[in-house]
């Protein structure tokens, strides 16, 4: 995928002097899998990817969504649990020794790897990243893994609200390119490193827990690698036996999957159900939404890789997800987009064509440093649980068990959002004329799949990495390129 850095209100807006966008925000789009995905540039969000910080939660069960046509364990609330909906890894905190095992003895199976955590960030198998590597720790993992020729590591979530606690299943990263940057970065930056997610790990325990607090050096785990790609190892036994069992091993299933001539039930269940959804986008004119062309083509073919194979659809249903977020913190900034312009453009006597591209905190005027905070604390009080859902989704398909676990969530996830959207639609009636932001905040609150989840704090962009708490790095992305999104064309988004 490719993605700019994320760049939300909450981290441009300054306590001590830091400046912030005040254009008005326009949208352009970035290619991801043969798609193009709507980003917001030019304004106060400049990415789609949003960074979870929470410190509570609370795990009270949701009531779930009805569809008469599902079967009664459909119809259980995959999330209902909240953050607890995904299976973790006890904390390494003031652990005394390796970790206690989640899988008993996993003997000579397991893979011994260095653990990389990145904050609420979930990856999917097949696609690539770029990481900035800085910190000390990883700097040394980098140089390991160079040194006795692995060329990976896991990459897992990193528990939203206790520190040093990790999802239990990652995703291996495999180095593609690095590059040596210190002398450009006057060594700020180490490395900068391209990878590809080539399977999941399944981790069982942390075997150097007392190593996260100390940060001499990096996590190590063990655990099972799971071949999302079938090209990690050399032995065909090997394959054999780590391969996700959902991967066909015949090659005319794969053509048959290919021509679309053999989908289960299960697949042309979603088929029909994510269908539905793009019609009901339409109708009721969603800012982000689906092309109908993108309906006709979905991938959700049991294959580990390419065009038809159902991660492509998965990685389009997080880049969406992620749009939906972007576009309503859009929504809840704008009315305070155009008090900064007219504040501008009166009070500073700045022209249109002369509007900085940002400016400090303490350069507006106290009643919009007022409204600035004030808006701070709706956005995060709204948008993070959000934010937790759409994190906890993904979490919750990669750790599905096979093909057939995963089409049938991701079909559950489409179908709350089509409640979302019809309850949307509902509102738009009672309240024609009405205020979008009011529908939507509405809408959201009926709509929502995941627990009732408390937080403080704020959301920021994805820095990670130096003297922060999580210890990450920062996951440096490339622009995506200019072009309209709101044409029917064959991409994924309007």
């Amino acid at each position: 995928m490719i993605f700019q850095r994320s760049a939300l209100l909450a981290a441009l807006l300054a306590i001590g002097g830091t400046a912030f966008a005040p254009q008005r925000s326009v949208v352009r789009s970035t290619n991801l899998v043969g798609t193009s995905v709507p980003v917001v540039d030019g304004g106060i969000i400049t990415s789609s990817r949003l960074k979870m910080a929470l410190d509570e939660y609370d795990d009270e069960d949701d009531d779930g969504y009805d569809d008469d046509d599902d079967d009664d364990d459909d119809n259980e609330d995959p999330l209902s649990d909240g953050v607890e909906s995904v299976s973790w890894l006890p904390t390494v905190i003031d652990a005394n020794g390796p970790t206690k095992a989640m899988m008993g003895d996993v003997g000579a199976d397991a893979d011994v790897l260095p653990l990389f955590p990145l904050g609420g960030i979930v990856y999917t198998p097949n696609s690539e990243h770029i990481l900035n590597i800085f910190e000390p720790r990883y700097r040394q993992m980098y140089n390991d893994i160079l040194m006795n020729g692995t060329k990976r590591f896991v990459v897992a979530m990193s528990h939203p609200s206790e520190e040093g606690r990790f999802a239990q299943m990652g995703v291996l990263f495999q180095l593609e390119d690095l590059k040596e940057v210190s002398e450009q970065t006057a060594d700020q930056i180490k490395y900068i490193c391209n990878h590809k997610v080539v399977g999941r790990v399944k981790l069982d325990r942390v075997l150097n827990p007392e190593v996260w607090t100390s940060r001499d050096t990096y996590l190590r785990v063990e655990g099972k690698i799971i071949d999302d790609t079938g090209d990690l190892d050399d032995d065909a036994d090997a394959d054999a036996e780590k391969k996700d069992e959902s991967v066909p091993s015949d090659v005319y299933t794969q053509l048959a999957a290919a021509a679309g001539s053999a989908l289960s039930k299960e697949e042309k269940a979603l088929k029909e159900s994510f269908i539905s959804l793009v019609e009901m986008q339409h109708e009721i004119e969603e800012d982000v939404r689906f092309t109908r062309a993108s309906a006709m083509a979905l991938a959700v073919g049991p294959e580990p890789t390419g065009d038809t194979s159902l991660w492509t659809t998965i990685r389009l249903w997080q880049s969406y997800t992620e749009q939906r977020l972007v576009a309503r913190q859009n929504e809840m900034q704008r009315e305070f987009q155009d008090k900064l312009l007219e504040f501008l453009m009166k009070e500073k006597g700045a022209k249109e064509e002369e509007i900085p591209s940002a400016i400090g905190f303490t350069d507006l005027s106290p009643e919009l440093q007022k409204e600035v905070t004030e808006l701070q604390k709706t956005m995060s009080l709204e948008l993070r649980p959000l934010v937790l859902e759409s994190t906890l989704t993904m979490q919750k398909i990669l750790e599905a068990e096979d093909h057939v676990a995963r089409v049938n969530l991701l079909r559950h996830f489409i179908e709350a959002e089509k409640q979302r959207l019809n309850a949307k639609k509902q509102l738009k009636g009672m309240f024609s004329g009405g205020s979008s932001g009011i529908i939507e905040k509405s809408a959201e609150s009926l709509g929502s799949s995941v627990a009732s989840i408390k937080s403080t704090g704020s959301i920021s962009s994805m820095d990670y990495g130096g003297d922060d708490d999580d210890g990450d790095d920062d996951d440096e992305n490339d622009a995506p390129s200019s072009g309209s999104i709101f044409l029917d064309e064959d991409d994924a988004f309007q």
